[in-house]
């Protein structure tokens, strides 16, 4: 998704830290976003009630999205609050891998390592794929598929949640 609205690679390669600053929100102050050894990975994860910095995401989407993708970004933001769980939940808004280390579980172990707090507290866990490649590692971790999101000419973003185990 983040590709698709910022399809220029330098304006992208501009922008992303500010956009996973936002859409992190506290996860970097609170201590709950993940990083695998040596900056492999991050997983950045958002307890109950915290949430991303919307509007540091508007201004930074209004300032560098362009044309078609700027129509449709309004479309998405509100399908997203639609599926969104309203009882208390974790929010895994942004998980990555460096490509050099993609398929060596990486991505496995953050999820594992975050899901650890998630079962202690008893509490659901939410997030939304934008890549279906990454479906069957959430679906190992016990997270399904509960619909889709789409706009315009957007990627699908497949909402997926995880219920409460402890």
């Amino acid at each position: 998704m983040a590709r698709w609205s910022l399809p220029d690679p330098a304006k992208y390669l501009a922008v992303f830290p500010a956009l996973a600053k936002a859409f992190g929100g506290n996860s970097f102050t609170e201590g709950t976003a993940y990083l695998a050894n040596g900056f492999a990975g991050a997983a950045l994860w958002l307890r109950p009630g915290a949430r991303s910095d919307e509007k540091a995401l508007m201004k930074l989407f209004d300032e560098n999205v362009e044309g078609e993708v700027k129509k449709d970004m309004p479309g998405i933001f509100e399908q997203m609050e639609k599926f969104h769980p309203t009882e208390p939940h974790w929010y895994l808004p942004m998980i990555g891998v460096d490509p050099a280390f993609q398929g060596a579980g990486v991505g496995s172990a953050l999820m594992a390592e975050a899901l650890k707090t998630v079962d202690r507290d008893g509490l659901i866990a939410y997030l939304e794929s934008s890549n279906p490649k990454n479906i069957p590692l959430y679906e190992q971790h016990g997270f399904e598929v509960i619909g889709e999101i789409q706009s315009g000419n957007s990627p699908v973003l497949r909402p997926m949640l995880r219920s409460a185990r402890r």
